[in-house]
């Protein structure tokens, strides 16, 4: 009895320290954040408040030594190139957790999660390195120049694939199996019972894992530079070499001064934005959907 009421006690005071710790760690992410913001704000100041905001979007180009920083383009291509491969990605990922979850036995799930995974901690290097040397040859041989849209879109569904299929096997393995056993118990098939029953339900973080992807996909640097062309032009085709934001900032900042500087900081903060965007669309996706 006296063991019993100690434990009581030792749980009692681990609760009671356990939502001041876990809310002064919430509050220190948030700090970070915003330190973040106010920085990539203070550094981009002298282009945001000298009336090149307009010019980001109704400059003809980017030629920072010349006053103009024309970025509509890079972000045209950087969402082209983050999309189109979200669009690949997405349901390639969506099958292969429907097999994880439904189709595959135990031994040889634990085999795909493993390569899966393992997929997902490659550096980006790497898949630059494989696309330069590989993949945009073979579209150069279908259309040159070869590196294009089209390559960092498959570079970046390569890299965003892993997260789609383990944040939709985590969805799928959370739908509550009495909403499974009541399908089967109506007669529905088992592809029906996946299609009509488990996948909508588990649509919340489907959706969730497919703009964690987008997120990654926009703020991918060194693949996307490798393979993209870095020209900075509006991406009128799948085979026109295009530079995205984070390729822009990598390349220029080593040497970039004074506006110039101040203007890869607005990019900067610029992605910041709509990767916070992201999160938001992310939160509020789960509002009233399904079951997970």
């Amino acid at each position: 009895m006296t063991w019993l009421k100690h434990s009581s006690s030792s749980r009692w005071h681990a609760d009671r320290w356990l939502a001041p710790s876990l809310g002064l760690t919430a509050a220190g992410a948030a700090l970070i954040l915003g330190l973040v913001l106010a920085f990539l704000l203070r550094e981009a100041a002298p282009v945001l408040g000298s009336g090149h905001v307009i010019g980001f979007l109704t400059d003809p180009g980017w030629y920072p030594l010349e006053g103009q920083f024309g970025m509509l383009p890079m972000v045209v291509a950087s969402l082209a190139a983050a999309l189109g491969a979200v669009l690949l990605a997405g349901p390639l990922g969506v099958v292969s957790a429907i097999f994880l979850r439904f189709y595959a036995p135990p031994g040889i799930a634990r085999v795909y999660r493993m390569i899966v995974a393992l997929l997902a901690g490659i550096p980006s290097v790497v898949f630059g390195l494989w696309g330069l040397t590989v993949l945009v040859p073979l579209i150069a041989r279908w259309q040159p120049p070869g590196a294009s849209l089209l390559a960092a879109i498959l570079i970046l569904a390569l890299m965003v694939l892993p997260t789609v299929a383990l944040t939709s096997a985590s969805a799928l393995a959370a739908v509550p199996q009495s909403l499974l056993q009541g399908a089967s118990a109506l007669g529905i098939r088992p592809q029906g019972t996946i299609l009509q029953v488990a996948v909508p339900a588990a649509r919340g973080g489907i959706v969730n894992g497919m703009l964690l992807a987008c997120a990654r996909a926009l703020g991918e640097t060194m693949a996307v530079l490798m393979v993209a062309g870095n020209v900075v032009q509006y991406p009128t085709g799948l085979f026109e070499p295009v530079r995205v934001l984070t390729a822009n900032i990598a390349l220029e900042m080593a040497y970039a001064t004074g506006a110039h500087r101040a203007g890869l900081f607005a990019a900067g903060l610029l992605l910041t934005l709509l990767v916070m965007l992201l999160a938001w669309l992310a939160i509020h996706a789960n509002r009233g959907r399904g079951h997970v």
